[in-house]
């Protein structure tokens, strides 16, 4: 559903290729980006059709809490988060919707998904998700389960793979078996 962005050098050296790398110094690495200019393309996987749903366009983040989703192709949508303001706006059918996060818990869930990862902020993360990491500073996963309901109805797990301090890719897990895949490409690779 969203999406999203985002070097450990005030931190001391970077773990050593091919080691482990821990949450904690993911998080440092991540919260060090300002902020992040990004293309996207978003693949639905519905068991309903025979094929993906595609969507394409431009993702921006800027720290601490700005995140923007701007989808160009197949039809003109824009995503803006600023602090705990949601705004949904459909272009082509002239429509806008702002709202409080607060009024919607399963949405809120998935924000702080993104934007959480993205701002390094492991506190607010592990509010709304147990958080597993595996691999290395150059191809890292970072897994998130859903820790309260009705998030639990909608989601089983968040995938957010990365390198260094950028996200590649974001796949959202549905419970009924759909799932989601946005792939991140020129920010800063």
């Amino acid at each position: 559903m969203l999406a999203a962005l985002m070097a450990a050098a005030a931190f001391g050296p970077p773990p050593a290729a091919g080691a482990e790398l821990d949450v904690e110094t993911l998080m440092r690495s991540l919260a060090q980006v300002g902020s992040h200019t990004a293309s996207f393309v978003e693949r639905k996987h519905l068991a309903i059709l025979n094929a993906p749903l595609e969507s394409s366009g431009t993702l921006v983040y800027t720290a601490p809490g700005r995140l923007e989703k701007h989808t160009l192709v197949p039809r003109a949508e824009s995503l803006v988060l600023d602090g705990d303001r949601l705004t949904l706006e459909d272009k082509g059918r002239d429509q806008k919707r702002t709202f409080a996060l607060q009024e919607q818990p399963v949405i809120q869930a998935f924000v702080e998904g993104v934007r959480s990862t993205l701002a390094g902020d492991l506190a607010t993360l592990s509010r709304f998700y147990q958080v597993a990491l595996d691999g290395n500073e150059r191809r890292w996963r970072l897994l998130l389960r859903p820790r309260e309901q009705p998030m639990q109805d909608f989601v089983s797990e968040i995938r957010i793979s990365g390198s260094r301090d950028r996200i590649r890719a974001i796949e959202i897990v549905e419970t009924g078996g759909d799932r989601s895949v946005m792939t991140i490409t020129g920010n800063g690779a």
